[in-house]
């Protein structure tokens, strides 16, 4: 029996947390000791796969940002990021 279970924001974290962990290894483990040509095109595979999964979350929460800066009139109210 396979459970259902819904993804929360945490779940969105983590699973870019997770995504920009493992690319961090998979380039520690190629920095350090060089693998096989083959090794090397498999883990470039799998990086450019959490790449992408990355890039993805990341637009949705943009999106879902835009959404709650509209103004008044319905108009996204984009305001250039600024530290603090």
């Amino acid at each position: 029996m396979v459970s259902k279970t819904t993804k929360t924001d945490s779940d969105t974290e983590t699973s870019i947390e997770k995504s920009l962990g493992r690319l961090e290894n998979i380039v520690e483990e190629i920095e350090q000791t060089p693998p096989p040509l083959e090794t090397l095109i498999e883990r470039y595979e799998e990086g450019m796969k959490l790449l992408q999964i990355c890039r993805e979350k990341l637009d949705a929460a943009e999106k879902r940002i835009e959404i709650i800066t509209r103004n008044s009139r319905g108009e996204t109210a984009l305001k250039p990021f600024e530290e603090s």
